[in-house]
Order: structure tokens, then sequence, then C-alpha cells
């Protein structure tokens, strides 16, 4: 072997001999290696630590998501991130003060009665059963809602909740439970006043609902099946609706706000948490319509109230008439001289027919204001006084005229 070749095989040698050496630094100890630890050579630097607003050296992983843990050596604990300061959160809207004004006050509402229905018959068992019927008795039960509105105890709800009710018992949002007793019922606006005999209550602000403007946040709060104190968010969507055939006076304010079974008699309030209406009635849900509630005005409910405490009832006027809404083409098949308020049918005896008014009589205003609908003859004739007189202007055919009634107090039996 001559000296080039003796050469190769050291230089071979001790390269294979290094790389050896090399794999066990690398495997036992990793720290002798130039550049562990440090941020220089071929590894990753590590963030520096960065301080926070008040000058507190920031943990690590800040800048992560809230809510995740930073990333530890294996066996180190791992650092949580502190909470978001409740400041980060103070400009985003949240109605919580207007619900925990206003809820304590909407109570939930659980009535009973005993129905009486015929037994079915089978001929085969009970050959003589037209001649002797069988009947059975059992309880039907239902809920709805209501609120407090003074702390005497009196509770307004829907006539609708507890018009056939044996029993009414009342369930307040801090658990206690009272049976409640009817004070006075109004159909023709379809409101009720109960009257609980609890001390230290809790009484709903009541709102101004003339003040209601379209769009208008509104909340609505009762027992929709039975879950108790729900609490739902929407707007106002219209105001002074009617002719829905819920009420014999229609004034209702539309909203978009869930209302289900059980919300009945419960409370439509404002941001302010203020009362502004009596959820009543939900229309179109057998046709596929969502969002489209309504709720009595509470300026309506106020004077329905005060009646009901004074007197026991409310008193209305009443001339005995029966209008309705025509329009044009309908007015010229039946020969009228114009659409508008026709008078269709008066009763008899009734101070409308004492007064020489006749149905085809069409009603232009009612005590000196004009009218554009049937509701609003009625609700303006409501408003009267008995014992006074309101002026009807009619038309009949081509004359005009003004004809004085005389007004009575409407009887029950047309609630």
């Amino acid at each position: 072997m001559n000296r080039a070749q003796s050469g190769l095989v050291f230089l071979a040698g001790s390269v294979v001999g290094g790389l050896a050496l090399a794999f066990l630094i690398v495997v036992f100890r990793p720290e002798l290696l130039p550049g562990a630890g440090a941020t220089g050579g071929n590894t990753a630097a590590l963030p520096a630590a960065r301080s926070t607003s008040d000058g507190a050296p920031a943990s690590a992983g800040a800048g992560t998501d809230p809510g995740t843990t930073a990333a530890a050596a294996p066996g180190a604990p791992a650092a949580t991130l502190a909470p978001v300061p409740a400041a980060a959160t103070a400009g985003l809207p949240s109605y919580a003060p207007a619900v925990q004004r206003a809820a304590p006050a909407v109570v939930n509402v659980y009535t009973a009665r005993v129905v009486t229905e015929r037994v079915p018959r089978n001929p085969f068992e009970d050959p003589f059963g037209e001649l002797a019927p069988r009947y059975r008795q059992r309880i039907e039960r239902s809920l709805g809602s209501g609120v407090i509105v003074d702390a005497d105890g009196h509770i307004v709800t829907n006539h609708h909740v507890i018009a056939d009710a044996d029993s009414i018992r009342v369930q307040l949002a801090d658990g206690r439970v009272a049976d409640a007793k009817i004070v006075g019922r109004d159909p023709d606006t379809d409101l009720a006043l109960l009257r609980i005999g609890l001390e230290r209550l809790p009484v709903m602000p009541l709102g101004r609902s003339d003040q209601l403007q379209v769009g208008d946040v509104v909340l609505t709060i009762g027992n929709p099946i039975g879950l108790s104190q729900t609490v739902t968010q929407g707007i106002v969507s219209a105001t002074g609706r009617g002719q829905l055939g819920v009420a014999t006076f229609e004034n209702f304010i539309q909203t978009d706000a869930p209302i289900n079974v059980g919300n009945s008699g419960g409370a439509l309030i404002n941001a302010a948490g203020e009362l502004v209406g009596i959820n009543t009635a939900v229309i179109g849900k057998n046709l596929g319509v969502e969002g489209i509630g309504f709720a009595i005005p509470v300026n309506l409910v106020r004077g329905v109230l005060t009646e009901i405490i004074s007197t026991g009832r409310v008193v209305r006027g009443w001339i005995g008439v029966v209008p309705e809404d025509i329009e044009e083409t309908q007015a010229r098949q039946l020969g009228l001289a114009r659409g508008g308020v026709v008078i269709t049918n008066l009763y008899v005896g009734s101070p409308a027919q004492a007064a020489g008014l006749r149905p085809g009589d069409i009603v232009l205003s009612v005590g000196g204001t004009e009218v554009g609908s049937a509701q609003e003859v009625l609700a303006r004739v409501a408003q009267a006084k008995p014992g006074t007189k309101i002026e009807l202007r009619v038309q009949r055919g081509r004359e005009t005229s003004a004809v004085p009634v005389e007004i009575t107090e409407r009887p029950r039996t047309q609630a």
C-alpha cells in the first residue's frame, strides 16, 4: 500500500469516527451542542416576553384567543389565560336591567274547570242509551300569565285565560303560590282583573303605549307551555291594529317578539323595563306564519283597570247599531250611494232605532269626528257617557242629515 492509499484510509476512518462521536453527543449530551437554548443558529427563536398595559409581563401565549391555554414544555403546568375583563363587554347591548326590573311582577296563572260530557254510546252494550244517556265529569286545566299592577295584589290578565275557570291559582316568580279571586272582567277588550292576598309584592312599572314607535325594541315575559319567566325579544311591527276578531274594541300593538301558548296575559315591556302592553294573541301559526303577535296597549289597560277597581265593571256607551265596513264595489252591488261604514242592523228597541236610523245608512261622523271604520264608530260611541246624546251624521241615498241619539249603558249581554 503506497502513501496515497494510506492517507485515504486514514481520512475515511477519521470521518466515520467524527460522525459516530457527533451522533453520540446529539443523543446523550445535546446541551453541549453550540447554540442550544440560544436564539441563534438554526433553531427557531422564542418570542420575547411582552408587557401588558399595566407594565406586568404578559404570560406565555398572550395574544391567543381568550379561553385557550398556552403551550408548555412537557411536564410543566399549563398557563391559563385571564378572563376577559367586564369593561371589554360594556359596550355590548343588554336588556338584562329591563328584565330584572319587570320580571318579578310577571306571574303564572293556572286555571281549572269541571267539564261535563256525554259518554259515547255503544249500541251493543247499551241499546237503550238514547233514552237514558250517561254523563261523566273531568277536570280541564289551562295556563296563562298575569302582571301585578299594584301593591294591593291586583293582577291583570286576559279574559279568555280565566273565562270559564272554576278555580284560579297564581304562582309568583319567587315561588310563592296563592289562590286568586276575580275582581272584574271586560270581555270587550279581553281583559280581566284578579287579586291575591300576599304581602311584599313586586309591582310592574307602567309605561306609555302612545309613545311607542314602529321599530322600538320590546320584550315579552310570560309562561309559554309552562316555562315560567321566559323572555323573548323583538320590535314593534305596527300600532293601532284592529279588525282581527279577537275582541270588540281592538287597538293592538303588533310585534314580532315570539308569543306562544301560555304567554296570554303576560307582559310586553320596553327597553326601560316598563309595561307597554298585555300579550293577548298570536295569529297565522296554523298557516305557517311566524312573528305576528298582538298586545293590548297599556293606556287602554290602565283605563279598564281603574273602572273595574272603582265600580267593579267597565261602563260604556251604547246605541244599538251594528256597523260594517263596505267597499265601493260591494256598496254598488247593494245599491248604496257609496262605500264606507254602513249600518247593517239595529237592535230592536235600541236608542238608534228610536232616533230613526235604518239599515243601509252610511255613517260619516260620530260626535263631530269623521269615522273611517266600524271599529271607530263603536269606539267613539263607547267613550260617550250614558245619559248624554251624541250626534251621528249619516247619508241615506243622496241626502245627508245629523241624527242625535241618546246614549245608554252597553248591556252586559253584548260584551
